[in-house]
């Protein structure tokens, strides 16, 4: 692989992971420091701010690829994320932080041109493979990145955006020198997969698409709430800080990396996706009507921890067996354009969540500006979405019950 190009694409969407994750431990508690003051629906809204950025500039990015090639754009992106992070440690108001984060929103929505760079050189029957690539560079950039965020705030509350700041500009610099670029003067490529509002408004008029669709914004609007506000609630029940929070995050990571690599696949001969992205929803939403209820006093860290585990395989259950679904659910001719829409969706449950928890955690009065009423409203309103995308998933063990039994008999006879 590392003589592949693949290794540099696997590279930068690690890069891009990275920076993401290093955010979720950090951005909250930065931006609540004495520097920004900044209160929790400012927060939402510079979570949200990257994710309203990424959904408007990734189709772009994506047609400036298929004109001008993948390596000017992957180069230019990856340069954007780096003066972004610079930005974000080098702040001193909390508009320097919206800036940082649009900038980063608006450079980072490159994971579409990373994709069409993969299907520019693979064959369809390796096209799989290869797109595990990314899926391989999410999964440990989600683990390593709060991590890392939480280890360098040690040394100061804006190393780590300066460290991801580095890492951005070294990627750059590792493919402008290896990167080959593969959109060729009358040579078909492939194209980053897209879709516009018409097609989405098109597959929500369709089922059983529109139904996966629904639970799909559903759990990540309520997973979102959980990424924006944990920060601030583990510094204000158990005095965290950015250092414990990525310890924390990527405890859950790597639990998810372990249920989604070692069991799920055991898991699906004998349970339906459908009935497994029905306990997903159901456990994530649990555990985020407990999460109010912690505290040193009630269960200590323990009971966090035991709870975390709950919604980390509660994910790790939900999310790809959701994106499987989105899939069977479409034609042979359509996966790109559906995948596309689900991603999309996502994009918009990551502006929605941020906002709504934001809303829901703030109260003007308290002197962290959030407290203990508001917690659990913020809480377990994510938890109510969560609950009610497994209420909707009994209908998807219906709609898809009869491919189920048939994979069944087929894994069987085999």
């Amino acid at each position: 692989m590392r003589r592949s190009p693949l290794f540099i694409i696997f590279i930068t969407v690690f890069i891009n992971l990275v920076g993401f994750g290093i955010v979720i431990p950090v951005l909250p508690i930065y931006a609540a420091s004495p520097r920004f003051d900044a209160s929790p629906v400012a927060i939402g809204l510079l979570f949200a701010s990257y994710s309203i950025m990424q959904l408007i500039f990734s189709p772009i990015l994506g047609r400036l690829s298929d004109r001008y090639g993948r390596r000017p754009v992957l180069f230019l992106s990856l340069l954007g994320t780096g003066v972004a992070f610079w930005i974000l440690g080098s702040a001193r108001a909390l508009w320097m932080l919206f800036v940082g984060r649009i900038l980063d929103g608006i450079t980072g929505g490159n994971i579409s041109t990373a994709q069409a760079y993969v299907a520019d050189i693979t064959a369809p029957e390796e096209r799989a493979k290869g797109m595990g690539v990314i899926g391989a560079a999410f999964g440990l950039g989600f683990i390593f990145g709060p991590a890392l965020g939480g280890m360098l705030s040690r040394w100061g509350e804006s190393v780590p955006f300066f460290f991801a700041s580095a890492l951005a500009f070294a990627s750059a610099f590792l493919l402008y020198l290896l990167l080959p670029e593969t959109v060729l003067p009358g040579r078909h490529h492939a194209t980053a997969a897209r879709s516009g509002w018409r097609d989405l408004v098109a597959y929500l008029r369709r089922p059983p698409l529109s139904l996966v669709l629904i639970i799909y914004f559903l759990f990540v609007t309520s997973f979102s709430i959980l990424t924006t506000t944990f920060a601030l609630f583990t510094m204000y029940r158990f005095g965290f800080d950015a250092q414990h929070n990525g310890y924390l995050f990527a405890f859950t990571g790597l639990i998810g990396v372990i249920v989604q690599g070692a069991l799920l696949s055991r898991v699906v001969r004998f349970i339906s996706e459908s009935a497994l992205a029905l306990f997903g929803n159901a456990l994530f939403g649990l555990g985020m009507f407990l999460i109010p209820f912690l505290g040193p006093r009630r269960g200590g860290l323990e009971a966090l921890l035991l709870v975390l585990s709950i919604q980390a395989i509660g994910n790790a259950l939900a999310m790809p067996t959701l994106n499987s679904l989105t899939s069977k659910s479409a034609g042979a001719g359509e996966q790109g354009s559906v995948l596309g829409v689900a991603q999309s969706v996502a994009s918009l449950a990551r502006i929605v969540g941020p906002i709504l928890g934001s809303w829901l955690l703030y109260d003007a009065s308290a002197p962290q500006k959030f407290n203990d009423h508001t917690i659990r409203l913020a809480y377990w309103g994510g938890a109510a979405l969560a609950l009610i995308a497994a209420l909707l998933s009994w209908r998807l063990i219906q709609a898809f019950a009869p491919n189920y039994e048939r994979q069944k008999t087929a894994s069987t006879q085999a």
